[in-house]
């Protein structure tokens, strides 16, 4: 099959994606399934010195996601500012990246450097050091790549690096200041924007020439950092769903209008991103809300007619991946299989092996679930990816790492032609089938009864979209992610420093918290000096962490919060939804 012809194909079944069939353009793959639509396999197990293709050094961290397109991989990063909690250094000095580097090979093809436009939020509390300042996974349409760098802007760029255009998408800061993760898609000749954070707003830009053609702004959009996705309702109908604090929304993608609404899970956090079959949705949402299964389509307020299940099975920052009749679903190291057609949960295992991260604040689990084959892929924020074999006896067969040192894995990981990318805080790595044997010890999965509780329960903060992403999400994409938000729950302050106080000797000291993802954070509470905290110094000071946009150095308008000190009260009044379509 020819390129041109594997681009018509595509075309066809996806009309907002013009990438081949192998390629993962977006975050989470094509149409954000997390599902790769290819043959070809990857292996079962890997370690630093077995079936690691290659890994190429980053310029810097963050949460977004890779993405593969034509046999290139793109990924963003950030640096010069924010780095760690107890020296961030000057605001003035942060940019964010855009690097491009060949998938074969693992060779850097080229760096596109954004300098960062002022006022950003600081780096301070437990918001944006959660996740830095690159969270947004890139969209590409196989022309040209999209990044979204949330008060950065958004920044379009050819496939050899030529800067096209870029347009801003505000410079507002969400209440709690935790940013933005919700990444960018495509849709026919636009390039569509969620910037939650930055403008209360979801827009839609030309993509080859960046003009703004439409706004859509909404209160509702605060607590969002999934990705939003685009459902064929009919021959001549596409809705743009996104779920949302409390509710699932479908939007004209032509003009933002609200087509439909639906009541959701009464959850004020949609940390992860929706996933699709055909016109269904599924949108899992965080601790406290829980689940729904409705079909997209209608008009107004389709609560009662479109909902076809609600259920009880929350997410954290990861989005759910579905194959076949189930969805699974992993949050604070437990796996959840869902039945898609009731909602029933069908299965649920804690992950084995899970490495022991420092309590409950130790890791920020951002990355969400793939399918390849028979098999799902789960990568942890410790590095470890969890391989469970699919069907009817599912079960763990292993969990690998690529690196013994100590780096973060925020994004999710794509895969195309056989090739598995994972991105930290420090490297891009590619996994593939080289038949390479892996000693049994590095094989070895712990026993279930010997796996600690997930670390980051009850949680802190992620993109979706990181995207997304989560996220982003997350980036969650957003994260946003993507992928993320603000955790569920108040945090304990004595559970906390009882889960860091490994040998129970009322103190935690340096070396305890060596691996926690917040130890710059955490080391400020030592006030006497003598290399440890003790249970008074912690129960005390550990609320003045996790406030949103706290003190902390921002360079020039530091102090006080620095730059993006703006809370609720700041923002315009806009109203709870996007406008609705008339009649």
């Amino acid at each position: 099959m020819n390129r041109c012809f594997q681009m018509l194909v595509v075309g066809l079944a996806f009309a907002n994606v013009t990438a081949v069939a192998e390629d993962w353009p977006r975050f989470r793959g094509v149409a954000g399934s997390g599902v790769a639509g290819e043959a070809s396999s990857l292996p079962d197990a890997w370690s630093p010195d077995a079936n690691v293709a290659w890994k190429t050094e980053l310029p810097g961290p963050g949460a977004s996601s890779p993405i593969i397109v034509g046999g290139k991989a793109f990924v963003t990063c950030y640096s010069g500012y924010g780095l760690t909690q107890e020296d961030p250094g000057e605001i003035e000095n942060l940019v964010r990246h855009l690097v491009c580097i060949d998938v074969k090979t693992g060779k850097k093809l080229w760096q596109k450097d954004v300098k960062a436009t002022l006022p950003e939020d600081p780096y301070s509390g437990i918001g944006v050091t959660a996740h830095g300042y690159a969270s947004h996974t890139p969209v590409c349409d196989g022309t040209n790549v999209y990044a979204f760098f949330g008060k950065g802007g958004v920044h379009a760029f050819d496939m050899d690096g030529k800067a096209l255009w870029n347009a801003d998408a505000g410079k507002e800061s969400d209440p709690a200041k935790w940013g933005s993760s919700s990444s960018p898609v495509v849709y026919k000749d636009s390039v569509i924007v969620t910037a939650s954070a930055e403008s209360q707003a979801i827009i839609s830009y030309d993509k080859t020439t960046g003009k703004e053609l439409w706004r859509q702004e909404a209160k509702g959009l605060d607590g969002m950092w999934g990705t939003p996705a685009l459902v064929k309702v009919g021959d001549n109908r596409t809705d743009l769903v996104m779920c949302v604090a409390k509710e699932v929304w479908g939007l004209d993608p032509a003009n933002g209008k609200l087509r439909w609404f639906a009541d959701a899970t009464g959850a004020e956090q949609a940390y992860s991103s929706v996933i699709l079959d055909g016109k269904r949705v599924y949108a899992f949402t965080g601790r406290g809300g829980g689940s729904i299964a409705l079909d997209a389509g209608g008009s107004g307020d389709v609560s009662d007619s479109k909902t076809i299940w609600t259920g009880t099975e929350n997410a954290s920052f990861a989005s759910p991946v579905r194959h076949e009749s189930k969805i699974y679903v992993v949050s604070r190291g437990v796996l959840t299989i869902v039945d898609a057609e009731s909602g029933k949960r069908l299965k649920q295992l804690r992950l084995k092996g899970v490495k022991e991260t420092g309590g409950r604040f130790g890791s920020l689990d951002y990355p969400s679930p793939i399918v390849v084959g028979d098999r799902l892929y789960y990568l942890n924020g410790s590095g470890q990816m969890f391989v469970f074999g699919l069907g009817d006896d599912f079960e763990q067969l292993a969990v690998n790492e690529v690196t013994s040192d100590k780096e973060t894995f925020w994004g999710s990981p794509a895969v195309s032609d056989g090739r598995l990318l994972m991105r930290s805080s420090k490297h891009l790595y590619c996994v593939t089938d080289q038949g390479d044997t892996v000693k049994p010890r590095e094989l070895a999965v712990a026993s279930a009864d010997k796996t600690p509780e997930a670390a980051g329960r009850g949680s802190g903060r992620g993109p979706g979209g990181a995207g997304g992403g989560a996220r982003g999400g997350g980036p969650n994409g957003g994260a946003a992610g993507g992928r993320g938000g603000p955790g569920g729950g108040r945090p304990d302050p004595l559970a906390m420093f009882n889960g860091m106080d490994a040998d129970k000797d009322g103190k935690v000291t340096m070396a305890e918290l060596e691996g926690n993802r917040i130890a710059d954070r955490l080391k400020t509470l030592d006030k006497d000096g003598d290399e440890s905290i003790s249970k008074e110094e912690f129960t005390s000071g550990i609320g003045s962490l996790f406030r949103g946009g706290g003190g902390g150095r921002g360079g020039s308008g530091g102090g006080g919060g620095g730059y993006g000190n703006r809370g609720k009260d700041s923002r315009p009044d806009r109203p709870q939804r996007p406008e609705l379509v008339e009649g």
